[in-house]
């Protein structure tokens, strides 16, 4: 069976942020994900998962300059030690947590840039940074996005995902297969979720979904949700799904969608 996650970087916007663990919670969600924990100290986001019976799902990894648009650090050539000292501040949340997967965003790159440079830091960072969460039962995962979202990120397929899980080859690599984002660039779920489920060294490590092409409840647009769910239950996924939505409204009474599941 389907197990949902709220996430409260996008669901609830009517409450304040750390309202919202107790909104998710009293519409029967078991589970949060956001984007960023570190702007609360630990130990407050520690007590609002207990308060509220909540597990922590998924979180990313320090992306850089949020503000001034950087989208993660992973594949710049030169941010190494950055990128590093981001990996230890994300762990620290991760064991307060009790958090089992990390999100480490890739980064922009321009034309004018040279790819393979960028993937090979990409690489040498994504095998150090499983290297460390590897010690405390933690899995990285990649994330593929469109750049119709983020112009510039430098993942975009699923494919290719896979392959840099597969070249790195660690267990505790995998793509977080965000379906939102894979029918604007790709398309054709039901088949990849088939292709990618389950790989040596790779495989899919967290799920997410939205509405598409606006990003809302998955109950509108062009996806058929309630199939899909139906192949990743077939598939033997025990992971979350993250809800990355934005609600066209108040974010309760939009949840019709999800009343089979829980």
């Amino acid at each position: 069976m389907c197990r949902f996650a709220a996430n409260l970087s996008m669901m609830y916007p009517e409450h304040a942020f750390t309202d919202r663990f107790a909104a998710a919670a009293k519409d029967g969600f078991k589970a949060v994900e956001y984007l960023f924990p570190y702007e609360y100290e630990g130990s407050l986001l520690q007590s609002l998962l207990a308060d509220n019976a909540l597990t922590q799902a998924l979180f990313n990894a320090p992306p850089g300059d949020w503000a001034a648009g950087e989208r993660g650090l992973a594949s710049l050539p030169g941010r190494q030690d950055e990128f590093k000292h981001s990996i230890d501040t994300a762990l620290e949340y991760a064991r307060l947590l009790g958090n089992r997967k990390l999100h480490v965003m890739a980064g922009l790159i321009r034309p004018d840039q040279e790819r393979a440079r960028h993937r090979a830091v990409y690489l040498d960072n994504l095998a150090y940074a499983a290297r460390l969460a590897a010690a405390d039962g933690i899995t990285i995962v990649i994330e593929p996005i469109n750049t119709r979202d983020i112009p510039g990120f430098f993942l975009n397929r699923q494919d290719e995902a896979q392959a840099i899980c597969a070249e790195v080859a660690t267990d505790n690599l995998q793509v977080q297969f965000d379906l939102y984002h894979c029918q604007i660039v790709e398309g054709d779920l039901a088949t990849r979720l088939k292709r990618d489920m389950v790989r040596p060294h790779a495989g899919i490590g967290h799920i997410q979904i939205a509405g598409v092409p606006d990003r809302n409840e998955p109950d509108v647009g062009e996806v058929n949700y309630p199939y899909l769910f139906d192949v990743i239950d077939s598939l033997g996924y025990q992971g979350w799904i993250g809800c990355e939505y934005r609600p066209r409204a108040g974010t309760s009474e939009g949840l019709g969608w999800l009343r089979p599941w829980l």
